[in-house]
Parts: structure tokens; sequence; C-alpha cells
């Protein structure tokens, strides 16, 4: 199974936090899954870090590499095609990061980890 997390589920799983469902633990821990972390994430959570929203346990860019590599995530980048799929849309969420999220999933056929009640709006496949 291919799966994309959204950005709090990224940050739940490397908090073991309680708001976790045990579907979601189940995919990200079974070895057989590929779990994609989106740039659109990195750049939300070096945002958040930057404005004093998040707390790390250092820098952004060495934290976001050390958990990729330690769960063997897999990064996806942002490409001109998910961009210009923002623009097929409709304005059920106005996050630009979560609407990038709902772009990528729909143009790379990734159900997206997420609890997010406005990303399941969306014609994407969510897994909670």
């Amino acid at each position: 199974m291919k799966v994309l997390l959204d950005t709090h589920t990224f940050l739940w799983w490397n908090l073991d936090d309680a708001n976790l469902s045990i579907c979601v633990r189940e995919i990200i821990a079974d070895g057989h899954n590929q779990i994609y972390f989106s740039a659109v994430s990195s750049w939300e959570i070096a945002i958040k870090a930057a404005r004093g929203r998040l707390v790390l346990p250092g820098n952004p860019g060495a934290y976001i590499a050390e958990r990729l590599r330690l769960h063997h995530f897999q990064a996806l980048p942002i490409q001109i095609s998910h961009t210009v799929q923002i623009y097929k849309l409709p304005h059920h969420h106005e996050d630009p990061f979560d609407r990038l999220l709902v772009a990528q999933g729909q143009l790379e056929s990734l159900p997206i980890l997420t609890l997010d009640p406005e990303i399941k709006k969306y014609e994407v496949e969510t897994i909670w």
C-alpha cells in the first residue's frame, strides 16, 4: 500500500501521540507499505516552527531529514502538475498546504492519512 501523510500525522507519529488511530498506526508500522511525506509538509513545519507555533527538538531541516531516514518515509517533491491541480479543486478548504496535499493525493493516486474533516470533503481517498 502507498499512502501520503498529512502534516499532523507525521508529527503525531514521531511523538507517539495517542490521537493517531489504530488503523493509521498499523499502516505506518507495516514495513511493506510505502509512506510518502510531501515537501509541502516540510514547508508547513518550517513556517510553524519559525513562528513559534511548533516546537521541535532541533532545526526543522535536520529533524525532518532524520525522521524520514529513521522511519524509511519517502519524500514526495512538489511538481508543477500538483500546483496547477489546485485550480481544479473546489474551495472546501482555504489552507494552501492541505490543498496541495489533496492535489498530490489525487494526481499520485495516494490515499491521505488524515484526521482533517475538511480534506475528506475532496475527491481523494482518506484513511483514519
